[in-house]
């Protein structure tokens, strides 16, 4: 009875060349600590570049010796392409290593059921809590969920499905607009809105200013997804005898949720750390407001920067546990749309 062999990948790595690889790691990691201690070069970026700096070097050197020119290049490249990788997910764990190293100190039993009305950032830690900011920044979101989601992806559709006479003008708008500063939609809705209407901080002068950030980022990522439906199911729809509105909105719309729901996250992302139009728009109340209508709201992002600015060692802590909770709100809320769209729809 014979047997067939199993095919192996041609690029794979043999245990030998995994055990190569390792030496080479530890003799680059050897020989960039004994050069920075030898000459004037200090700091972790001196260690970090001279270690990926030999390991190209010894790494290439062996190949060409064993296996020729295209050997090296290909080694060298591979460590070009594992220190990009380094140099973009460096940042990201350094920021989350201080936001938890600085945030966690501010923890207390009472930060989540507490707000700021009866105390203030300099008083000690277990005082007060975050309840306002959340409360106000979870406001502020739906707010501008509710207003920006509809009309972001209406122009995404009327950019891919109708493309009107007015295409040309739409696309240029939703890119100029997603350009624009934040003080600057916050302004607009000062001198726009509150001013001469409302005359009153609120939540939704705030997700108003949010939405007119919010909206050119879902409309253009929407817009993208949905380039991406083929037309055969457009046409498919058609021949079944439905209108363009029914093959839009049973077909092409489903067929792009997941896409839609990245494009949503995408603009939670956009607005969730916004801190000038709050500044501006929403007054910063230290206690929690259930009327997004009328009155003070405070936010993370507006606790965040009233904390940092009273200067005090327990007003820094606060502000650094303000960062540590938005952190973990976003991530909740990432979360939370990615389930939505990963869900199946019932028959």
């Amino acid at each position: 009875m014979s047997t067939t062999a199993i095919p192996t990948k041609p690029w794979a790595k043999s245990p030998r060349d995994r055990i190569i690889g390792f030496s080479f790691f530890f003799a680059a990691i050897a020989f960039s600590y004994f050069f920075v201690a030898a000459t004037e070069m200090k700091g972790k970026l001196a260690y970090a570049f001279i270690f990926f700096l030999a390991y190209a070097l010894i790494s290439s050197t062996f190949s060409f010796i064993n296996r020729g020119r295209q050997a090296a290049k290909d080694a060298f490249v591979s460590a070009l392409v594992a220190l990009g990788a380094v140099v973009t997910v460096a940042p990201i764990v350094s920021i989350l290593a201080t936001v938890l190293q600085k945030g966690i100190p501010g923890l207390h039993f009472g930060i989540l059921s507490n707000d700021m009305s009866m105390a203030t950032p300099t008083d000690p830690i277990p005082t007060g809590g975050l309840l306002h900011a959340i409360t106000g920044t979870l406001t502020l979101v739906t707010l501008s969920l509710i207003l920006s989601v509809p009309i972001g992806i209406l122009t995404a559709l009327y950019l891919t499905e109708i493309k009107g006479k007015f295409v040309g003008p739409i696309r240029f708008l939703v890119q100029a607009m997603s350009g624009v500063p934040s003080i600057v939609a916050g302004l607009f809705i000062l001198s726009a809105v509150l001013y001469p209407i409302t005359k009153n901080y609120s939540a939704l002068m705030g997700a108003l200013a949010l939405t007119i950030l919010m909206i050119p980022t879902i409309a253009r990522t929407s817009e993208e997804v949905l380039l991406l439906i083929p037309n055969e199911l457009r046409e498919a729809g058609t021949a079944l005898g439905g209108t363009q509105w029914r093959t839009v909105a049973m077909i092409v719309v489903p067929a792009a949720r997941s896409g839609l729901m990245t494009a949503i996250i995408l603009g939670i992302a956009r607005i969730a750390g916004e801190t000038a139009p709050l500044l501006l728009l929403t007054g910063g109340g230290d206690k929690v407001n259930s009327n997004p209508f009328s009155g003070s709201v405070g936010s993370l992002p507006y606790y965040i920067w009233k904390s940092f600015l009273a200067g005090s060692p327990e007003s820094i802590t606060r502000a650094w546990t303000g960062l540590l909770v938005l952190m973990i709100v976003v991530l909740i809320l990432f979360i939370s749309a990615r389930a939505l769209s990963n869900r199946k729809i019932s028959k």
